[in-house]
């Protein structure tokens, strides 16, 4: 019997993408998966268009707006699979998305996730903008915490289900949610990857400011949540030094000189 793949997709106000989204999930070469589509209070047509889909492996859940963490914790609860991955609503999985993770975990029973390359996409995913690929094996939670890149890029890590474990995001982070549930399970496990492109992440235009506010109250939330770890103080000052650095950089590329040097001198 194949292995059983959870696939996890959160959906909100997705019109213009789902369709493509769950295609994707339909066009894997591992076919043995099931698809928890949550719709997070969507007020556009993607409940009609999810509702069009009569595929036995889908499974569609609804509530009222409460975020994607949410959204997730509730597939989470009801996932069946000896594995489990996840997917944005407006983003898609490439064909081979399954089985070139699936394969490295063949290969060594002792890893807990396994990651792969992701495509950053135009908004029409007609062309690639740039390209992240794992440079990580081991134990991830230092590598997670020190914000280092190579083993983090978002909710991109097919997981082993472990017997009796609770999986649950933190729905009081409004960003940085992904990073918190992976270093509450990165202690003692091990992270591989595969070089295949297994994800293709799509750049949509958006409030550039808000996003950039969000994020750095999502680094300090975070912060707050590693504070009590029991984790090297090393650890954690290298983790403060690098949101600090993250941030006024990212504050100085959007022109606000201010909000940087606030950023970094006062939190």
């Amino acid at each position: 019997m194949p292995n059983l793949v959870s696939i996890i997709m959160p959906v909100y106000n997705a019109e213009q993408y789902v369709a493509e989204a769950i295609d994707s999930v339909l066009a894997q070469q591992h076919d043995y998966w099931e698809l928890l589509i949550v719709n997070d209070g969507s007020t556009d047509r993607s409940d009609e268009i999810i509702r069009g889909y009569t595929d036995a492996r889908i499974q569609y859940f609804k509530q009222d707006n409460a975020g994607v963490s949410v959204a997730r914790n509730v597939a989470m609860q009801a996932m069946k699979g000896d594995y489990f991955c996840f997917l944005d609503g407006d983003d898609q999985l490439t064909v081979s998305s399954l089985s070139s993770r699936l394969e490295v975990f063949a290969q060594n029973s002792k890893l807990s996730f396994v990651d792969g390359a992701v495509s950053n996409r135009t908004e029409d995913l007609s062309k690639e903008t740039s390209q992240w690929m794992p440079n990580f094996k081991g134990e991830p939670l230092s590598d997670l915490i020190s914000l280092s890149g190579k083993s983090f890029f978002g909710v991109t890590w097919m997981i082993k289900r472990a017997p009796n474990y609770n999986y649950a995001f933190d729905p009081s982070f409004t960003h940085g949610e992904d990073l918190w549930f992976y270093i509450q399970q990165a202690k003692n496990h091990q992270y591989s990857f595969t070089s295949e492109v297994i994800y293709l992440r799509r750049i949509s235009a958006g409030s550039a400011m808000s996003n950039l506010h969000g994020l750095a109250n999502g680094y300090l939330s975070l912060e707050a949540k590693l504070s009590q770890l029991d984790i090297p103080p090393c650890l954690l000052s290298a983790y403060r030094a690098k949101r600090k650095s993250i941030m006024f950089k990212s504050y100085l590329r959007a022109g606000k000189v201010l909000s940087a040097f606030n950023y970094y001198f006062k939190t």
